[in-house]
């Protein structure tokens, strides 16, 4: 056999990756400790291999649990644990969720809806499910919100199949899920309670700045649900007149109304499945107390002993449960409404995904690198406030690729507090936009739980999502910048 035969260009490409990734580590400021080189270097070698997708998504998402160890960066206790956790198990819950309306096609009965409601165009479709999926997001965890979306969506692709040309199909569906992913994204900065960093912005900024009155949910409201609306109206106009543009007719023949008439009554396990949706959902508002400023909702999970105990992960392995326990049909019935069997419809590689994300974050947080990182703006201080918000918002949003947004938020929002000291700027200003630029990566499937979810579909590559999430990264962090120098500058 001849030596080309056994070598491709593929495994030529791998070699590379592999090298320039030792030649990251070596080239690393010499300032920096082993630990920050090699996650430096273990940052690079996964992102290109995830964009590149020379190797398996779900594989290549296993490196952490060999290099940290065998390099001292964290012990493989820490990098294991990174795998399984409260986000891990929300993403299950909620994934089971969908995969009852998906078993019983009540997430058919909802497509229809959907279509009815929006019409037949294909942009007015996908900005529906954008809409959808921004609000949701605005209150509940976007990772939920996007597992729920996602079966609907599926349905309404897989019912064009016949009723447009396959190219226009590539087109609807890219832009479908992404627009999905994108939006949950963008909801989640309209509210105080939409997105982890939010939080963590509040209770920073308090004690940062004690004399100064908290950000309360209005006030944020005023401003990020401004902000949220505008960038999800760009975001639709650029996936579906820039980047994924359809043909000038995008109108469907389908009667869909007269399909939804066609529809039997609804089954008893759709109507449970459905009462379990809309439970989860309350339950996940309502979980911590909401501030509105003059009234404060109280939330349930107090009448608990220890009430942070619970997260959203608990409430939606919590409602999957039943889903296992709880009769399909009325009566007595050995049916259930979903089956061990399930399981093997979970996307087993994109928790994957989701591990190797989380230890990377772990280890850029353990080494000081994210530290690290952040000092880099301290020499920033004379410099125009507003130069500097840009340039740290397009820092933190292309950061945030490959670590937590959270704890991104937390690194980074006391290193704002201090700049905003010593240029006499408002804080606000520096620490809001460092909060919302830590939920506009929009690039890579590891990037937000969102990415993620829409990525496990099987409809998307890498390649794709980093082209319009490119776009989308560089518009969020101008848009963030506008919008605090015009409210607080």
């Amino acid at each position: 056999m001849k030596k080309r035969d056994i070598i491709t260009g593929r495994d030529f490409k791998i070699a590379f990756v592999f090298f320039a990734a030792f030649f990251v580590y070596f080239i690393c400021p010499e300032n920096w400790s082993q630990s920050q080189s090699v996650t430096a270097s273990a940052a690079f070698l996964m992102a290109t291999l995830w964009i590149t997708e020379l190797i398996d998504l779900g594989i290549t998402s296993l490196l952490p649990l060999i290099i940290f160890p065998l390099t001292g960066a964290l012990s493989a206790e820490e990098t294991a644990g990174s795998y399984i956790n409260s986000t891990i198990i929300l993403f299950l819950g909620g994934f089971m969720i969908a995969l009852a309306m998906e078993k019983h096609n009540l997430h058919r009965r909802i497509a229809l809806y959907v279509i009815s409601f929006f019409g037949t165009g294909l942009s007015r479709l996908i900005l529906g499910f954008m809409v959808s999926g921004a609000f949701l997001s605005m209150w509940i965890s976007n990772t939920a919100t996007a597992v729920m979306l996602l079966p609907v969506a599926l349905s309404v692709i897989k019912k064009f199949e016949s009723a447009v040309d396959s190219d226009t199909k590539k087109k609807f569906s890219q832009a479908l899920l992404i627009g999905i992913a994108y939006s949950c994204s963008i909801g989640g900065i309209a509210t105080l309670i939409g997105t982890p960093p939010n939080l963590v912005f509040q209770r920073i900024y308090s004690i940062a700045f004690k004399e100064r009155a908290a950000i309360n949910f209005g006030e944020w409201l005023s401003f990020g649900l401004p902000l949220a609306v505008i960038f999800l109206f760009l975001t639709w106009l650029l996936l579906t007149k820039v980047i994924f543009r359809f043909g000038k007719n995008t109108g469907i023949s389908i009667d869909f109304k007269s399909e939804i008439n066609s529809l039997e009554t609804i089954s008893a396990a759709e109507n449970r499945i459905l009462r379990i949706f809309i439970i989860t959902a309350f339950l996940w508002i309502f979980r911590l107390p909401i501030n509105l400023g003059t009234i404060i909702i109280p939330g349930w999970s107090s009448v608990f002993p220890v009430p942070e105990f619970i997260d959203d992960g608990t409430i939606a392995i919590c409602m999957a449960f039943l889903l296992f326990i709880i009769p399909a049909e009325k009566g007595i019935s050995k049916e259930r409404i979903l089956d061990a069997g399930i399981l093997q419809k979970i996307p087993w590689n994109i928790i994957l995904l989701f591990g190797g994300g989380f230890a990377l974050a772990a280890s850029f947080m353990k080494s000081g690198l994210s530290q690290s990182t952040g000092e880099l703006f301290s020499g920033l201080t004379n410099h125009n406030p507003v130069l500097i918000v840009l340039a740290m918002c397009l820092f933190i949003t292309f950061l945030t690729e490959l670590t937590s947004n959270t704890a991104t938020a937390n690194i980074f929002l006391p290193v704002t507090a201090a700049i905003a000291v010593s240029t006499g700027a408002d804080p606000r200003m520096m620490m809001i936009a460092a909060t919302l630029s830590c939920s506009m990566a929009f690039m890579l499937p590891v990037a937000t739980p969102p990415n993620a979810i829409v990525f496990g579909s099987g409809m998307l590559n890498v390649k794709t999502m980093a082209k319009s999430g490119l776009l989308l990264n560089i518009l969020g962090a101008f848009l963030i910048t506008f919008f605090v120098w015009v409210f607080f500058g």
